[in-house]
């Protein structure tokens, strides 16, 4: 089994890869070309911001003395930025519409768990 820094490592490489991806293709959209430094640094404040993110909502949902993290959760964390709070609202309304023999089962009972879970966005 791989240990912390090896999981570290990959998933660092994996936002690096999908970083530069992106930007790839945004150049080519826009006409202009990103320097392997600036994927280097987009890439690292995306990863640390992530950490951020995964921390915050970790605590959010201890607070509430709960072991899952939900969509309200997402939205408190969400709160400072209102473009991307509307984006995650918008998201969470149409999967909550979304009728439930086409949601992912995890293949549990999920009676235990809070109604607001986060599904996969």
């Amino acid at each position: 089994m791989a240990n912390d820094d090896d999981i570290n490592l990959r998933l660092r490489a994996a936002v690096h890869y999908t970083t530069g991806r992106m930007c790839l293709d945004i150049g080519r959209n826009q006409g202009k070309e990103f320097s392997p430094q600036a994927i280097a640094a987009i890439a690292e404040t995306t990863f640390r911001q992530c950490d951020v993110f995964a921390k915050d909502l970790e605590a959010f949902a201890r607070h509430a003395k709960r072991s899952t993290v939900t969509s309200d959760d997402v939205k408190l964390l969400a709160r400072r930025s209102t473009a991307l709070a509307k984006f995650i609202q918008k998201k969470n309304d149409l999967l909550i519409k979304e009728p439930k023999h086409l949601r992912k089962s995890t293949g549990k009972d999920n009676k235990d768990q809070d109604s607001n879970a986060a599904p996969d966005l």
